[in-house]
């Protein structure tokens, strides 16, 4: 468990941001396979071919970590709309004893990946390099879809931001992410390790991402801001001009767009109301259609916490079909 605890000025310190580089660095395990939920399948196979040629076995083994991300890879953005130019001078400028510290909660049974290790001995010679490729990703990956991730973005903080307003924290993280609540002067975050961090007048920032999704990611250590990066709302939504997912139209058309669309988000464990957010579908619809494919079989549900969370099926995997093979990021 996390537990991020406020003062009285934290509250008066809450803000949202956007980040581009947010976007970037959790694009990389949904391109390197580490992730890849069906929702994202449109944007996987228009960037796999573009990233041909492009030495990422770096960005990739900093990125592509199921628990942690290295906080300087991603540092809080000091504005509500980031400049990704900005973004990448604050890792160049990163102290050595930071970025060392950082990947030191990396290591597994006291080894770093061979890949790692330059950085780590000399991150002034190799932190340049890292943003010139990660300058390149985001040319090829990630800028011609930045003006789609950023109205959905900007979608949620408007949301979040009216619900600050009307009823404080309490409101925000009644469906922000399962793992978060809040209690009276502290953010409880519930993941497999234990840490404590005393916001002291720091505040708290929110950072909506579409790449995150479904996850939520802490920043607690200092001298950072404390920083919660999340899915938003909509990214049911979020490929839908370019196409209506190829996967689920034929699905669709037996039995329903609305719960071929859940079953399609269903690959990962998700909450009713991450649900209803994701495809802006009130709860009750959502507990609707989910009855009927827990009926078919095709849905099965748990309780985790205060939270039941709902997964797909082997019957539905097969319904939808496999997804395709994507062209694999080379690894020289």
């Amino acid at each position: 468990m996390i537990d991020i605890i406020f003062g009285p000025d934290d509250l008066t310190r809450i803000r949202f941001a956007h980040s581009p580089l947010e976007e970037l660095v959790h694009s990389v395990p949904v391109l390197a396979g580490t992730r890849r939920p069906l929702v994202h399948r449109p944007w996987l196979e228009f960037a796999a071919p573009r990233v041909t040629g492009l030495d990422l076995r770096l960005l990739l083994a900093l990125a592509r970590g199921p628990r942690i991300v290295p906080d300087f890879l991603a540092p809080p953005p000091e504005a509500l709309t980031g400049h990704f130019g900005d973004e990448l001078e604050a890792i160049a400028a990163a102290p050595a004893e930071v970025v060392r510290t950082s990947l030191d909660e990396l290591r597994t049974n006291a080894e770093l990946p061979s890949v790692i290790r330059p950085l780590y001995e000399d991150p002034a010679r190799e932190l340049p390099r890292l943003v010139d490729t990660m300058a390149a990703y985001w040319r090829a990956a990630v800028e011609p879809v930045w003006p789609r991730l950023r109205a959905l973005n900007d979608a949620d903080i408007a949301h979040r931001a009216g619900q600050l307003t009307t009823g404080g924290l309490a409101k925000v993280f009644d469906d922000l992410h399962p793992e978060a609540r809040y209690e009276t002067d502290r953010l409880r975050i519930d993941k497999p390790h234990a840490a404590r961090r005393e916001a002291a007048g720091a505040g708290l920032l929110l950072v909506p991402c579409v790449f995150a999704w479904p996850r939520l990611l802490v920043l607690h250590n200092e001298p950072y801001q404390p920083t919660l990066t999340y899915s938003p709302r909509g990214i049911g939504r979020l490929w839908t001009e370019e196409t209506s997912g190829a996967a689920a139209e034929p699905l669709g058309d037996l039995m329903g767009r609305s719960r071929a669309a859940l079953l399609t988000h269903l690959d990962l464990p998700l909450s009713t109301t991450q649900l209803a957010a994701y495809l802006d579908l009130s709860a009750a619809a959502v507990s609707q259609h989910l009855a009927v494919l827990r009926r078919c079989r095709l849905v099965t549900s748990r309780r985790s916490g205060r939270w039941v969370l709902h997964q797909r099926t082997t019957l539905a995997d097969e319904l939808l079909g496999a997804p395709p093979e994507t062209a694999a990021v080379p690894e020289p």
